[in-house]
C-alpha cells in the first residue's frame, strides 16, 4: 500500500508576522531545534515505512537554497523529495487538486498532507493506522485539546465519540463551538479529488449566477469577483478547512484523530523559541546524539538542559549554555557568556561576558561584550492544562509595542556595554546606545 506525503509551504507573501527573520530566508526553512522547520515534517513523514515520495508544494521561487535543501534531505533520508511550485496561492484544497497528476501518480492508497507551519510530535504511522481503521475514510484530521478562550483561534471540530466522526466542523468561530481543534495534519484517500471536483464545479456555477445577476450593475465587479489577488481565479481558490471539511461533516467520511502530544503552531518568532523547546525535548527519542553535553574532566561551554550546538561553533569553556538554546554553524561565543531560551543562527560572534536571554540574533550579527540581549518569554499558561502559545499581535490597543523575544535581524552590530530589551531590529543595523520596547527600522 503506497503512501505519499504532501508538505504545505506557502509562498513570500506569507510569514509577515515572521519578520524580519524571513526576510533572509524562507519561514519553512527557519531553523527550530537546529534543523529547517520542515526536515520535521520530512523526518515524521519517513518514519512510515510505506512512503514513496514527499512532495513541497508552495509559491516560493525556487532558488539553490531551495534546491540545496530539497536534494539533501532526498539523499539523507533515501526518499524521493520535489518541490512543485504554485503559479498563485490556490489554498489548501485548491493547490493538491491543481498537482492531482502528481500526487496520484503510482496510485497511492493515502496521502499525508500537513501544514508547514505547524511542529509537532506528529506519529504518522498511528494516524494512518486509525485512517485505515475507519468505514470508509475520506479525510482524517489530528486534532488536539485546546482551552475554551483559545479555541476560537483555530479549526473546531465536533466529533461524536464513539465512532470518531466528524459531525461539524467551523473554522475560527466568533463564539465558543468545542474545545478539540484541528491541527493543520490530515490522512487524505484519493476519493476526496473527486470532491474536491465537485466543489470546484459548484462554486464555479455561484461565480457565475453572481456574475450575471450583477453585470447590468458593473462590468468591474464581474472581474473583481472573477479574480483574486494572486491571480487565481476565485473557483481556483480553495480552502480544504471552510470548503472541504465542512461538507465532508454533513456527508460522512471525515474522521478526526486526537492526539496528546505536543502541537504548536510556528506564526511568529516568539513562537519558533518555544517550538525549539519542544524539538529539543523530543531529541531525546528521536537523536539523543544531537543534544550537548557537559564531559567530565573536558574543556567544555557548561550545558544546563537541552542544547544544540552545531560542530563548527566555538564556544569558550566558561561561557554557560541553556536550557533550551540553539546554537547554529559558525557562531563564536566568547568567555563568561550566558545564553538562554535562544537561538543563535549561523556566522553571529558574541564576545565575552555577554547574556543573552529569550532573544533570536540573526545570521551575522556581532554582540560587543558585556552587553545583554532580552526578550518577554510568551509560553502557553502552565496552569491551565491545554493551553497553547498565544499569538499576540505586535502592537497592544493603545499603540505600545508588547513584551515579546528581541529579535535581532541579519548583520546587526550591538557595541559593548549596550542593552536591548523586548525589541525588534531590522536587518544591517549599527546601534549606538540601549533600546527597550522599540522597533529598529
Amino acid at each position: 500500500m503506497l503512501v505519499k506525503a504532501v508538505v504545505l509551504v506557502g509562498g513570500p507573501e506569507k510569514g509577515t508576522r515572521f519578520r524580519p527573520l524571513s526576510l533572509d530566508t524562507p519561514k519553512p526553512l527557519f531553523p527550530v531545534g537546529g534543523v529547517p522547520m520542515i526536515q520535521h515534517h520530512i523526518e515524521a513523514c519517513c518514519k512510515i515505512p510505506e512512503l514513496k515520495e514527499i512532495l513541497l508544494v508552495g509559491y516560493f521561487q525556487p532558488n539553490e537554497h531551495w534546491a540545496q535543501f530539497v536534494t539533501t534531505q532526498a539523499k539523507l533520508n533515501n526518499v524521493v523529495i520535489r518541490y512543485l511550485q504554485e503559479f498563485a496561492a490556490l489554498g489548501t484544497a485548491g493547490c493538491i487538486y491543481h498537482f492531482r497528476d502528481q500526487i496520484l501518480n503510482g496510485s497511492p492508497e493515502s496521502i499525508v498532507l500537513m501544514n508547514g507551519d505547524v511542529c509537532a510530535d506528529f506519529q504518522l504511522d498511528a494516524m494512518l493506522a486509525f485512517h485505515r481503521q475507519q468505514d470508509r475514510p475520506v479525510l482524517t484530521l489530528m486534532g488536539t485539546e485546546a482551552v475554551h478562550s483559545q479555541s476560537v483561534h483555530f479549526g473546531c471540530i465536533v466529533e461524536n465519540k464513539l465512532t470518531h466522526q466528524v459531525k461539524h466542523y467551523v473554522e475560527k468561530p466568533e463564539s465558543y463551538v468545542s474545545s478539540l481543534i484541528n491541527c493543520g495534519v490530515y490522512i487524505l484517500s484519493p476519493e476526496i479529488f473527486n470532491i474536491i471536483a465537485t466543489t470546484i464545479k459548484a462554486k464555479t456555477m455561484d461565480d457565475l449566477s453572481e456574475d450575471f445577476s450583477t453585470l447590468s450593475n458593473s462590468s468591474s465587479r464581474r472581474v473583481s469577483r472573477q479574480r483574486s489577488l494572486s491571480g487565481a481565479s476565485v473557483s481556483e481558490t480553495l480552502s480544504l478547512e471552510n470548503d472541504l471539511i465542512t461538507r465532508l461533516a454533513v456527508t460522512g467520511g471525515a474522521y478526526v484523530y486526537y492526539t496528546q502530544g505536543w502541537w504548536s503552531q510556528i506564526k511568529t518568532a516568539g513562537a519558533a523559541i518555544y517550538a525549539n523547546r519542544h524539538c529539543l525535548k523530543l531529541y531525546h527519542n528521536a537523536h539523543p546524539s544531537w543534544l550537548a553535553q557537559s564531559e567530565k574532566g573536558k574543556a567544555g561551554p557548561q550545558i544546563i538542559g537541552d542544547v544544540f550546538i552545531h560542530e563548527s561553533a566555538k564556544i569558550h569553556p566558561s561561557a554557560v549554555i541553556g536550557p533550551n538554546v540553539s546554537i547554529l554553524s559558525h557562531v563564536e561565543i566568547g568567555a563568561g557568556t550566558r545564553i538562554r531560551d535562544s537561538i543563535i543562527l549561523n556566522d553571529v560572534v558574541i564576545d565575552e561576558n555577554c547574556c543573552i536571554l529569550n532573544s533570536i540574533l540573526g545570521w551575522g550579527s556581532r554582540i560587543g561584550s558585556w552587553s545583554r540581549i532580552e526578550g518577554t518569554p510568551n509560553d502557553p499558561n502552565p496552569d491551565k492544562a491545554f493551553a497553547k502559545l498565544e499569538h499576540m499581535p505586535l502592537f497592544s490597543d493603545s499603540g505600545f509595542l508588547n513584551p515579546s523575544v528581541t529579535i535581532l535581524g541579519a548583520k546587526v552590530n550591538v557595541p559593548s556595554e549596550l542593552m536591548v530589551l523586548n525589541s525588534i531590529v531590522l536587518p544591517n543595523k549599527d546601534l549606538s546606545h540601549s533600546y527597550k520596547n522599540q522597533i529598529i527600522l
